[in-house]
């Protein structure tokens, strides 16, 4: 979900995005790694999360402190980030609740024509599981993904998942 809401910023015309959102690619690349098993990801994670934690973004300022951490795509890939670091699910429910309010905002700008709005909210949460059975399927060799994975399981898990899991435009 947050490779889908970022890949959608990245798409956006220039003077629309945010270098804060932009400037996440490594983090959430480091994620990705991490989730396949790649151990060395965890440093790239904890140093990004680190410098976020100490940058004017991350602050209790409400509506008065900048918002750029607050957009849906940045959102999604620092709790993704806060997910694998801490192995909490709670952190990957927020991921999955930036992408539903970020179609609800699509629907409320008018960048999607929908005849039912409620129906473009329920397809994203219909993508959402179809993500989650894709990533069943794998489930045997994601769980040992923490302890590291072996480079050829890696790539294959990487080949398989990834590119299904990053489509911006299915529903």
């Amino acid at each position: 979900m947050a490779e889908r809401l970022l890949q959608a910023h990245e798409a956006l015309p220039a003077e629309d995005q945010r270098a804060f959102t932009i400037g996440l690619r490594p983090l959430l690349n480091a994620v990705w790694d991490a989730a396949l098993g790649d151990q060395t990801a965890f440093q790239a994670i904890k140093h990004a999360l680190g410098t976020y934690y100490l940058s004017e973004f991350c602050h209790n300022d409400g509506q008065d402190g900048p918002g750029d951490a607050d957009e849906p795509a940045a959102a999604a890939v620092l709790y993704a980030a806060e997910a694998y670091m801490h192995g909490c699910v709670d952190f990957a429910v927020c991921v999955s609740g930036r992408a539903v309010e970020a179609a609800d905002e699509l629907l409320n700008e008018g960048d999607i024509d929908a005849d039912d709005p409620d129906e473009i909210l329920a397809d994203e949460l219909r993508r959402q599981l179809r993500d989650l059975d894709l990533i069943s399927t794998c489930s045997r060799q994601l769980r040992h993904a923490r302890s590291g994975l072996s480079v050829d399981t890696a790539a294959r898990l990487n080949d398989t998942l990834r590119p299904l899991l990053s489509r911006v435009n299915d529903r």
